[in-house]
């Protein structure tokens, strides 16, 4: 039988950085849920659809699949690895978006169910522990104040031309969180028997440490 384990968290708390460094060292795989709705935003920007009707029509174009090479996950949408496409501050807002949209978490929904069913996996996200995976055997809510997810989305882009100011990856950073919050389907929230880590403190390192300790302590692993 598969294990599975859930990371869930506002934007900007380093899910994906931090869920990948614990799959690799368990030999997990690992399973980014926002790159999936990242690109389900980016295939209907270049369809050009904005509504609600739009973007669920334009579901029926979109092919979207994950492969794993040497232990790192790749997007394919249409054939073409956008995985270095759907990482900007655009895609994040629209990817917020579309994630409030019932056609699209349903069309997401089961691929990300059967890769768990077939797969030792850690999985991130907004609503693993509590939609996709309420029976997993590890739920992890993962967070850090506002201040420091925009400070560290700022080191990450920081090297781009069009970096944003940090006053503006703030501000985005609270509106996505208002909006995953207060979205009517499937809102961000911590599960009630998820493990809270406050990563405010911390460096990655550090978190990567602590999560591994608690795969240990609470799986055997």
């Amino acid at each position: 039988m598969s294990i599975n384990i859930a990371i869930d968290g506002p934007a900007g708390a380093g899910k994906s950085t931090i869920a990948r460094a614990v799959a690799a060292a368990l030999g997990f795989i690992y399973v980014d849920t926002g790159a999936l709705y990242r690109t389900v935003a980016l295939h209907a920007k270049r369809k050009g659809a904005e509504t609600p009707e739009q973007i669920t029509a334009a579901l029926q174009t979109a092919e979207i699949s994950l492969c794993f090479s040497e232990g790192t996950q790749h997007v394919i949408l249409c054939g073409e690895d956008v995985s270095g496409l759907i990482r900007t501050p655009e895609i994040s807002m629209a990817a917020s978006v579309v994630s409030a949209i019932p056609a699209v978490r349903q069309y997401l929904f089961d691929l990300q169910l059967e890769l768990a069913k077939q797969n030792n996996v850690i999985m991130d996200g907004r609503d693993i522990g509590t939609v996709v995976l309420p029976h997993a055997d590890l739920k992890i809510f993962l967070t850090a104040s506002p201040e420091e997810r925009a400070r560290r989305r700022y080191l990450e882009l920081s090297a781009k031309p069009d970096c944003p100011p940090m006053d503006e990856i703030l501000q985005d950073i609270i509106k996505r969180d208002e909006a995953d919050r207060n979205r009517a389907v499937s809102p961000l929230r911590q599960a009630e028997d998820a493990v809270l880590v406050d990563t405010t403190q911390m460096d990655q390192q550090q978190v990567i440490d602590h999560l591994l300790g608690l795969c240990r302590e609470r799986l055997g692993l």
